[in-house]
């Protein structure tokens, strides 16, 4: 199944289904929801309605009592077994094709088994009889409730059958058999209009169901997605810490702080426009070499946050060495530095197990890191070295060089 996108909920409303069908992915989303929400039910249909086919067990002792030990054995042993045996059939192999197949069997023979042995009866009170399965299509079209195709087809069977049967036994005269043909024909006529309009009803109530789920998880994306270059914003960063860290083990942590180069500068000399173009090129090249090994993050202005799980620091290191040179072979031009400058990053490493140090811990010491990286000439990857408390490099090193770093944005 392909993803079905907001657009394509909003498309399919504006242009309806007036044959009760949508396009094939939308369909297919329909289908599983169809399937699952009917056979749900089914057990509890199942025993209802076998209960109260099995009640008119009475109505036979009193009217047909001539066929009367017949119609026990189709009842108790055929029809009982038959329903049962669906529950459990669509209980193994669900599907939407499953569930109208056996709701047309269901139908076609609760009506076929007592029917074919009235033929042979010589009840008085058959026209009486034979009208109590008008229950059987009530119960076929409002409690089953298979897809309109499955109806028409089981309602036209369940006729056929029924004026079959009537015929056969010839205890009605003709107008009398014609009236039995016209109001079946009628009762059919009403069902199928009902089942039309119930169906339609489901699927609109399906789209708005399916557009109000997409909306949601659309906002929800929004909330969590930097607007302008599309990765993690603060928000996601404390969801995703309250993953990380709520676990049991201690899990490896790596932190690779990012700042570009210059970037004020660049904003300054090439202006906003071409300074968000040039942010979302870096964001989109950082995504590529990261790739499932991390999250990424804005963290603020020109600062980007790779977050790391269960990887060695060597493996950390050499992520945050690709990213810095994939960013330099770009080749954006940074004007304000002069001619053949380039737009560059420094990225500063922290590494640690979650059940020793705190995100917050994480992050200041890749921050230091960062600094020592801009201290040591920009476009470099500085390590924290957790046996010093401080970064590597030429400078001095200080993990408390830059102010405590919040995580609410």
């Amino acid at each position: 199944m392909g993803v079905v996108t907001l657009g394509d909920v909003d498309r399919q409303i504006g242009r309806g289904f007036k044959f009760l069908r949508f396009s094939p992915d939308i369909e297919t989303a329909f289908l599983h929801d169809y399937a699952a929400s009917r056979i749900r039910l089914a057990a509890v249909w199942a025993i209802i309605g076998t209960l109260i086919y099995d009640s008119v067990f009475f109505g036979d002792a009193t009217m047909m009592p001539d066929v009367f030990s017949e119609l026990v054995t189709v009842r108790f042993g055929i029809f009982t077994p038959f329903a049962l045996f669906s529950v459990l059939a669509l209980r193994r192999w669900p599907s939407a094709r499953n569930y109208d197949l056996l709701s047309i069997s269901v139908a076609v023979l609760g009506v076929s088994l007592p029917m074919s042995v009235a033929v042979f009866s010589n009840s008085p009170y058959l026209f009486v009889y034979q009208n109590g399965n008008v229950a059987a299509f009530l119960f076929f079209v409002v409690a089953l409730r298979p897809r309109i195709l499955t109806i028409l087809v089981g309602l036209a069977l369940m006729c056929a059958v029924q004026f079959t049967t009537t015929k056969l036994n010839g205890t009605f005269d003709d107008v009398t058999y014609t009236g039995i043909v016209t109001f079946y024909v009628t009762l059919t006529i009403f069902l199928a209009m009902s089942a039309y309009f119930m169906e339609h009803k489901d699927r609109l109530n399906f789209l708005h169901q399916l557009r109000g789920s997409l909306l949601h998880a659309e906002l929800e994306r929004k909330s969590e997605r930097d607007e302008l270059t599309g990765l993690f914003n603060r928000h996601s960063l404390a969801r995703v810490r309250q993953t990380i860290w709520s676990r049991q083990s201690a899990a490896a942590v790596a932190v690779i702080m990012l700042d570009i180069d210059r970037f004020k500068l660049f904003n300054d000399v090439h202006g906003h426009i071409e300074g968000d173009d040039c942010l979302r090129a870096v964001c989109h090249c950082i995504l590529l070499e990261v790739g499932s090994a991390g999250e990424t993050f804005r963290f603020g202005g020109e600062e980007i946050l790779v977050l790391m799980t269960d990887v060695e620091q060597e493996q950390a290191i050499e992520t945050a060495e690709r990213i810095r040179a994939a960013i330099e072979a770009l080749r954006i031009r940074n004007r304000g530095l002069g001619d053949g400058q380039l737009v560059t990053a420094s990225l500063g490493v922290a590494f640690g197990n979650a059940d020793e140090a705190s995100l917050e811990d994480l992050l200041r010491a890749a921050d230091a890191a960062l600094y020592q990286a801009k201290r040591d000439g920009r476009n470099t990857v500085s390590i924290f070295d957790v046996a010093r408390r401080g970064p590597t490099g030429s400078g001095p090193g200080d993990d408390t060089a830059r102010a405590p770093i919040p995580l609410a944005s």
